[in-house]
């Protein structure tokens, strides 16, 4: 029984890095068109000038998360603060 019990849990193991591991490289081709490194932040996936961005490396932002940017209806200009226009 005991060898059993561990061998279900190898397999489950086992499963499991196998899904994150197609999902990861899944989702990293589906980010490549917009895709943008900011420098000291590092990348950014989506349009950084949308208020609703998440400014995230994994989530576009949070009223459309899956995209695409372009021509989202939820789409509003930022606003600079007084410390970002310096």
């Amino acid at each position: 029984m005991r060898k059993t019990h561990l061998r279900t849990r190898a397999q489950l193991r086992q499963a499991a890095m196998n899904f994150a591991g197609t999902r990861g490289r899944h989702n990293i081709q589906l980010m490549e068109g917009d895709r943008y490194y900011l420098e000291g932040v590092g990348y950014l996936i989506g349009d950084i000038s949308c208020k609703f961005n998440a400014r995230s490396g994994y989530i576009r932002c949070a009223v459309n998360p899956c995209g695409p940017c372009q021509g989202c209806r939820y789409y509003e200009q930022k606003e600079l603060t007084s410390s970002e226009s310096t």
